[in-house]
């Protein structure tokens, strides 16, 4: 039976670990495995005890072993890895490098995209969640940040569970995954009962650097960071971590809210950030019967634009910034929102959604600035 137990191992070793995105097999997390007739028995460790993860994975593990042909019954064992194994597992998933390391460097191919506004109020972290799962939708890997420390909003519109919290492997921090999104946010760390963050500069400052060092995300394609609104600590925190970083500004058709994005798009260009696109959102929408209603006004994102693509006070230039989505008003998008089911994926037909849809396309499609930065290559 050593040919069908072999399959049996080819199945379970493909089985992918849903905090890790990474086959068990890899993961050295396969053990033994016999066929007796019609029956396999199957034998994996987890990282840790009290994994999170250990139902789904040992279910996706009994699945795979039973779709072999021939298999009818499949026992599964669980233990958990020694000290040394998680030692080298957490070794080879930082592949050599330091742990603690800043992994969003200047040399980092992960586009890292703050989404910023001037004012509260507006829906940059709406905007933000949609935009990550919608960049998901589109085969990305995206890791999201919820450094709205005192207004944390994240976990709960992607539907995250209260009390859920990072995994630890040793002094690995795996963030939570929802909707393909790996995010990390301070709520997943207050204590029961705690809603409210009084903390100043020191501490958001060494928070949001804590965030970006010992959360491991893995490879990513792109890492979203919902910003606190203003231009207060957290906002130059980061500019001095991610000079490198791109910026979206979000604003509504209001020309009180635009106004003051225009400044939050200035302070970031001042640290050497790139401002890549203005979102309007809360955008005038069209009623069944052809009737527009514009709560708050029109012209606002188009006005940010302008403002953020002329050139600077001493005459220096500035590329041009686009306008790259209007958001309609869309009761659904509220709804979503307060049920945690991201109308990109819950009504994605909706315009709201079809507007942020569109702009996780038109940033998918943009290309890295390379600029400046190492390229992985080796010499043959």
């Amino acid at each position: 039976m050593s040919g069908v137990a072999d399959q049996v191992r080819a199945a379970v070793a493909a089985v992918t670990d849903p905090e890790l995105r990474r086959p068990i097999g890899d993961l050295d997390m396969v053990r033994d495995i016999t066929v007796d007739g019609s029956t396999a028995r199957v034998s994996i460790v987890l990282t840790i005890v009290g994994c999170p993860a250990a139902q789904r994975i040992e279910q996706d593990v009994r699945d795979a072993a039973a779709s072999v042909p021939g298999i009818s019954q499949v026992a599964v064992e669980v233990g958990v890895m020694t000290p040394d194994e998680r030692r080298a597992l957490t070794e080879r998933l930082r592949e050599g490098r330091p742990a603690r390391q800043m992994p969003f460097g200047a040399d980092s191919l992960t586009r890292v995209v703050l989404v910023s506004s001037g004012k509260g109020g507006v829906g940059k972290s709406t905007v933000t969640a949609n935009l990550a799962v919608a960049l998901a939708g589109q085969g990305l890997r995206v890791g999201l940040v919820d450094a709205d420390v005192h207004g944390f909003s994240i976990p709960g519109l992607l539907g995250i569970p209260a009390g859920t919290q990072p995994t630890r492997i040793d002094d690995l921090m795996l963030p939570p995954v929802a909707h393909d999104v790996k995010t990390v946010s301070i709520g997943m760390f207050l204590q029961e009962g705690e809603s409210v963050v009084a903390w100043r500069g020191p501490m958001l400052h060494r928070t949001v650097q804590q965030f970006l060092t010992d959360v491991f995300f893995g490879d990513l394609d792109v890492l979203l960071i919902d910003m606190p609104p203003g231009t207060g600590d957290i906002a130059i925190s980061i500019g001095q971590i991610l000079p490198h970083a791109e910026v979206l500004v979000v604003t509504t058709p209001q020309h009180a809210a635009s106004e003051v994005a225009i400044r939050s798009g200035l302070v970031a260009r001042r640290t050497g950030q790139t401002v890549i696109g203005v979102v309007e959102n809360m955008a005038p929408y069209t009623l069944p019967d052809g009737t527009v209603i514009d709560l708050f006004g029109s012209g606002g994102g188009a006005e940010v634009a302008r403002a953020l693509s002329a050139p600077g006070p001493h005459g220096s230039d500035v590329s041009e910034v686009p306008l790259l989505a209007s958001i309609p008003l869309s009761p659904a998008l509220r709804q979503g929102g307060d049920a945690g089911r991201p109308i990109v994926i819950d009504r994605p037909d909706d315009a709201a959604a079809e507007a942020i849809i569109e702009l996780a396309g038109a940033l998918a499609h943009r290309g890295r600035r390379l600029a400046g930065r190492a390229l992985p290559m080796r010499l043959a």
